[in-house]
């Protein structure tokens, strides 16, 4: 237990430090909110992928997918890794930077009224960021409050309380930089306590064959693969097609996700996009394959002590799992998780309070605010939505904890098609953007009601796919922007910069002695 609460106290205050350190880098907006996009490579791979995974997926998701899909869910990490994470740096990392910079786009809302000359895109966009970040920023702590009641015997309050105000110390202290900082800070325990984590369970299990072999017992009790023996360790499982549906919104939906998005705005150089994108990929792989391939092994662990009421609850098997473990490595894992959470929980009270106050309040209400009541207000509102985050974890109504299960679906699905395309096409539409707005928005809340689409997470990746599908569909047959417009914004792409020549040959040295 001294160790624990040693490990906990050097945690914490190595947090509160780096809030401090960083003060001198919060002194004006970009700064606050971009770090000055001068924030270097590794500090930026570690915050995307930090931000990326919370308690969510390693106790949530984990637990609930390696026991509906056993071994397979480890797809998930990896289509996480190489959907979510390599295939988002290339797609989106230089393009994002390049457009927000020329527009001197801040926030996503931001990017929206520029990229497409609206300002009630910017408001709505906002509105729907507040409306579907705060539930998921509450879903945070309860992951979290399960290990820490496992590991400390501490009150479920006592948990979120402590974590929300530690947060909000650093976040408000130092804003994004101390957000990158810490993030890396946090990475590095992740990355070492999912390892141990997972070579200890297989360990107590006598190893990765015997555990495989056990695994492979079970019988499956999916409709499609009933009775069937050995289906929790086939290539993709009991249930191929529900696993593509996980698949697809966890990594897909990441284009689409605003404190994810953001990450790519402050990148400072080339050097970053390059480095950004294979240590962000090599994180995910080791993180999220990590969680859900123990995940995988759920039900080498059937207990009475994950069950209530006659079902499964998912959010009990990581812990229970975990529990076997020696003290000092259940004190890493906790530190693992409080990591994993608090980097998220940054990310999440930083992009809602930079969006409300810039997009929502600065652009309705309170017009030509000075850069320090924009701050000030930022600081006032990131303690706000910590606070609301508690108060929501604390007791948290049915409808708040569906709403986080669809939150993911419906921001991906109302942003992601729109943003993809805006980067890329310049022929994208307002009338188009609207349209993605509704079918992200609009399928996934529409499905919480009506429950046309069984799995919510297949509810929004089903609303991903449409916007992807409506934007360029109502683009060919709505107005245009105008062209002179449009063709000032993807200027940016054309200017020319210098390299060195192991990035590029000289162009005049590539006109001599042509080959016939």
């Amino acid at each position: 237990m001294l160790a624990k609460i040693l490990l906990l106290i050097l945690f914490f205050g190595a947090m509160v430090a780096v809030g401090v350190y960083s003060r001198k880098h919060a002194t004006n907006v970009n700064d606050f909110v971009l770090g000055g996009r001068t924030v270097g490579p590794w500090l930026t791979a570690f915050a995307y992928g930090t931000s990326y995974f919370s308690a969510v997926v390693f106790v949530g998701y984990a637990g609930q997918f390696g026991w509906k899909y056993g071994l397979a869910s480890t797809w998930i990490g990896l289509g996480n890794a190489f959907l979510g994470c390599l295939l988002a740096w290339v797609v989106l990392g230089r393009r994002t930077r390049v457009m927000t910079r020329h527009l001197d786009a801040v926030t996503m809302p931001d990017f929206f009224q520029k990229r497409f000359d609206s300002k009630a895109l910017k408001i709505v966009s906002s509105a729907i960021i507040f409306v579907f970040l705060v539930p998921y920023t509450a879903s945070i702590y309860n992951g979290l409050s399960r290990l820490f009641g496992m590991a400390f015997d501490i009150p479920y309050w006592a948990c979120v309380l402590g974590m929300a105000v530690l947060t909000g110390l650093y976040v408000i202290l130092g804003g994004y930089m101390a957000t990158a900082i810490n993030d890396f800070i946090q990475g590095i325990i992740m990355l070492v306590g999912i390892v141990a984590v997972v070579l200890s369970v297989l360990n107590g299990q006598g190893g990765f064959t015997e555990a495989v072999v056990k695994l492979s017992a079970f019988e499956s009790d999916v409709a499609a693969t009933a009775g069937q023996q050995g289906a929790f360790t086939s290539f993709f499982g009991p249930d191929p097609w529900s696993l593509l549906g996980v698949v697809i919104l966890t990594s897909l939906g990441t284009w689409g996700l605003p404190q994810m998005v953001h990450k790519f705005y402050t990148i400072k150089s080339e050097k970053a996009v390059k480095t950004g994108t294979v240590v962000s990929t090599v994180f995910a792989v080791v993180i999220s394959g990590g969680s859900y391939f123990l995940g995988g092994f759920a039900r080498l662990f059937d207990a009475p002590d994950i069950y209530q009421n006659g079902a499964v609850s998912y959010d009990s098997i990581i812990p229970f799992m975990l529990s076997k473990l020696p003290d000092l490595l259940i004190g890493i894992v906790v530190i693992l998780v409080l990591s994993a959470s608090m980097s998220t929980l940054s990310s999440l009270v930083l992009t809602s309070s930079s969006t409300l106050t810039l997009d929502f309040l600065g652009g309705t209400v309170m017009k030509n605010l000075k850069e320090k009541s924009q701050l000030l207000i930022m600081r006032i509102l990131i303690v706000f939505f910590i606070a609301l985050s508690v108060v929501l974890a604390l007791d948290p109504p049915d409808f708040i904890a569906q709403l986080m299960g669809i939150s993911w679906g419906a921001l991906a699905g109302a942003f992601l098609a729109p943003f993809l395309y805006g980067l890329y096409w310049k022929g994208v539409t307002r009338a188009s953007v609207w349209a993605s707005f509704f079918c992200g928005v609009g399928i996934t809340v529409g499905n919480l009601f009506f429950h046309f689409i069984d799995s919510p997470i297949n509810a929004g990746a089903v609303a991903m796919l449409a916007g992807l599908v409506a934007v360029p569909l109502v683009s060919l047959i709505s107005p245009r922007m105008k062209r002179e417009t449009v063709d000032e914004i993807f200027s940016c792409y054309a200017e020319k910069v210098s390299v060195a020549q192991k990035t590029a040959l000289p162009e005049e040295e590539q006109n001599e002695n042509p080959i016939h």
